[in-house]
């Protein structure tokens, strides 16, 4: 019999290779290749798509991070609170600009950044708060849209793992002062390499980051700041157009097998991760956690069976060295050092077939029962 493949992006490609191979021939004989018509192309169709104004394409998702912090001039002797359980991306930006990420622990049933603690966190030197929509289910936008209004801080969404996630009927990413987006190929729209953008609302914070994005040139070799070469490129704005069109599609099978998967599993040492009443999630990963310290006999117990599994994360950015030389220890995030040692992520991909999602419900199911 064969494996059920944690990941197979194979799938996807192979479906649209021959419109993705025409799109780039006209790139090619367009000599569109940096910036350029395919890439504004994608900007206005994302944000139609996402719902704001303002999309601005770079060349990845922590660029998108990176260039928000920026151009909010934030800085040293600044604070931004985070959530420890995320991509360590997510923590760089705020480094980049010399100022300083405070970890704020998760809710233990949503596994999303807990309120309560981001308020502990606060201090009169907090300039922003970047929340990140885990494994693409949405955090709580009320609690900390309010929070930051009420303390005069910022908002950003890291919605690089929730292409087309929801919350009040509106999509993550047109929340807060803006929005960092991910296209990494592994994502629910992933390019062909590497790609990210931002999207906003505030059109001087657009216009800040379109600057700088290149090369802080509002005109041709004129520099007005300390600028970047973070452009997307043509080949991948045509590549993400093309795939755009899809994502609503791909979206509603990711939820379909994980409606397969709540209602299929049956074992009791896994627990899923909750959503909120007023959200609706893309599944980006599918994670579950796995009770009385089990994770890793079933993760070798599926291996066997022939079915990939991951970890997102194996590590906390907190308990990383970067930032245990910064003075985090063990014990300082309990919430999410926990999650650490119990998440484990069942394959989760819109080519899945029905058959290999009933066969990764029968063999947890099986896992000690």
């Amino acid at each position: 019999m064969s494996s059920v493949p944690f990941l197979d992006l194979s799938r996807q490609s192979s479906q649209l290779k021959e419109e993705i191979l025409a799109a780039l021939e006209r790139v090619i004989d367009d000599n569109a290749f940096s910036s350029g018509p395919y890439v504004e192309a994608f900007e206005r169709a994302f944000a139609d798509y996402i719902g704001v104004p303002h999309v601005v394409a770079v060349n990845s998702g922590t660029s998108a991070l990176h260039l928000i912090m920026r151009a909010l001039d934030i800085g040293p002797g600044d604070e931004v609170i985070i959530p420890s359980w995320t991509f360590i991306a997510t923590a760089w930006a705020p480094l980049y600009v010399g100022a300083k990420p405070v970890f704020a622990d998760i809710d233990s049933r949503t596994w999303q950044i807990a309120p309560e603690d981001v308020e502990r966190k606060i201090t009169d030197r907090t300039k922003a708060i970047i929340g990140v929509h885990i494994y693409g289910q949405t955090f709580n936008l009320d609690n900390l849209e309010e929070i930051a209004r009420s303390r005069g801080i910022y908002l950003v969404e890291d919605a690089a793992q929730s292409h087309g996630a929801v919350w009040r009927n509106r999509k993550t990413g047109t929340f807060g002062i803006a929005g960092a987006f991910s296209f990494y190929p592994t994502k629910n729209l992933g390019s062909m390499g590497e790609g990210g953008a931002v999207t906003t609302s505030d059109e001087r914070i657009a216009d800040r980051i379109r600057i700088l994005r290149n090369h802080a040139s509002p005109r041709r070799y004129e520099h007005v700041e300390l600028g970047y070469n973070m452009r997307m490129t043509g080949f991948q704005g045509a590549v993400l157009s093309i795939k755009l069109r899809y994502l609503e599609k791909w979206n509603e099978r990711r939820r379909e097998i994980a409606r397969r998967y709540r209602e299929g599993i049956q074992n009791p040492l896994i627990e899923f991760q909750q959503e909120y009443p007023d959200s609706r999630g893309v599944y980006h990963i599918f994670a579950v956690r796995v009770r009385d310290g089990k994770r890793d006999e079933l993760k070798e117990y599926l291996q066997q069976k022939g079915i990939g599994t991951g970890i997102y994360y194996p590590i906390p950015v907190h308990l990383q060295k970067p930032f245990r030389e910064m003075g985090w220890k063990e014990g300082d995030l309990p919430e999410t050092e926990r999650l650490s040692k119990e998440m484990l992520a069942l394959p989760m991909f819109p080519e899945l077939t029905d058959e290999e999602v009933e066969r990764v419900i029968d063999a947890v199911n099986g896992f000690m029962n």
